[in-house]
């Protein structure tokens, strides 16, 4: 029982930038590769490794070895398996549309894609393990997303503004908004044209000449067309969804909580992300993936959502976590000057990531010195202590 180095996974998929993630670690970059995430969990995909004094070790590996490190608590609620995964993200692309079942939906989709011999490797596949995947994320940067529908009265009057959207305002106004989503993910290639390539030919010199703002959705699907190299010939119905969704800015340090079903879609910008431990995504367009049409319709939640967004870290509070409804996971920001002291106690296993300065983390006669980009995985009921080195702060994920 005590502290160990943890050494994240990168994940170097093609949406990602090259300069942040490798930054923020001290890593050279000079092969030009791509740095979408960095991953600190025990995922089976792609686990973190704890490191020892003469070796690493997978953390999936120590935890299957002594599942008590987990504490009570969790393996109470979740069994011998480390409930959340810490991710940084660094946003160069738009994402893909995506939304993530529930625990039940998980559960009955991973067993009926098992039973039909879908392979877990398979690109077709949606289901990759048993969990759900509610998860919350904290700016890094100024931060753009797509998150659940907007209220109708509002997604009327902005398709009304367009003349060549207005036929399908009249026809929301004689539909649910559940059936409404199910038409236009279902249109296609002379309907998505008929419907979008006006707002393409209107806007494209404002686009060019950069004078389009950023909350307008007409931005959104020009921006996504150029970056996602989309031809007039092959539109996505994922590019309706800008003027159907709700359109968020987060400030740095500000952050946003997605709950199972609701529709998002990262669109620019750099955050940390915390979810409970599952890569299960069911894509809603915006991405050469697959596209499971009719898992989408059943698994998605139409509510009209008035997105609440999770204030910034108070300067005041040296230690302060970030409220969401979550059970599997909870995030908590600690600011440290030099010297100064912090005492604290895990009741769960926690994951500690240094984003700025440097700190020395003491337990007994352990002792880790943590400069920017490093971790720690910290076993359940441990009494430890935090002292800043340099001026920053980290972040420490475990149970609520």
């Amino acid at each position: 029982m005590g502290i160990y180095k943890l050494i994240g996974c990168e994940q170097n998929y093609l949406w990602g930038g090259k300069q942040f993630i490798p930054q923020l670690l001290g890593i050279n970059n000079s092969t030009d590769q791509y740095y979408a995430e960095w991953w600190l969990g025990a995922h089976s995909s792609a686990p973190a490794l704890v490191e020892f004094a003469d070796r690493r070790q997978p953390l999936t590996q120590l935890l299957s070895e002594s599942p008590q490190l987990l504490g009570k608590k969790s393996a109470v609620q979740f069994g011998q398996d480390l409930p959340y995964l810490l991710k940084i993200l660094d946003v160069a692309k738009p994402l893909s549309i995506q939304l993530h079942p529930t625990k039940q939906q998980a559960e009955l989709g991973f067993i009926e894609e098992n039973e039909k011999g879908i392979a877990l490797n398979d690109p077709k596949r949606t289901y990759k393990d048993r969990n759900h995947k509610p998860e919350m994320m904290i700016a890094l940067s100024d931060f753009w997303l797509l998150h659940g529908f907007k209220r109708k009265s509002a997604i009327l009057a902005t398709l009304l503004q367009r003349p060549s959207l207005v036929t399908l305002a009249a026809q929301l106004e004689k539909q649910s908004l559940s059936d409404f989503y199910a038409f236009i993910m279902q249109a296609t290639q002379s309907q998505l044209a008929e419907w979008l390539l006006p707002i393409i030919k209107e806007n494209q010199a404002a686009y060019s000449a950069q004078q389009l703002n950023l909350d307008n959705p007409d931005y959104w699907v020009l921006y996504t067309i150029d970056i996602m190299d989309i031809s007039a010939e092959k539109l996505d119905a994922g590019l309706v969804c800008f003027y159907l969704f709700n359109i968020v800015h987060l400030k740095e340090g500000e952050g946003i909580f997605q709950d199972a079903g609701i529709p998002h879609a990262y669109l620019r910008g750099q955050n940390i992300e915390l979810m409970a431990c599952s890569d299960n995504v069911i894509r809603g367009g915006l991405t050469p993936k697959h596209v499971d049409i009719p898992e989408l319709l059943k698994i998605v939640d139409c509510q009209e959502v008035d997105p609440k967004i999770i204030k910034k870290a108070p300067e005041s509070h040296r230690i302060f976590t970030y409220p969401t409804p979550a059970k599997d996971f909870a995030l908590t920001n600690i600011r440290y000057q030099q010297s100064e002291l912090h005492q604290c106690h895990s009741y769960s296993a926690a994951i500690l990531l240094v984003m700025s300065g440097q700190v020395k983390i003491s337990q007994n006669s352990t002792a880790l010195v943590l400069k920017q980009g490093e971790a720690a995985f910290i076993s359940s009921d441990v009494d430890y202590q935090i002292e800043g080195v340099q001026d920053g702060y980290c972040v420490v994920a475990a149970l609520p």
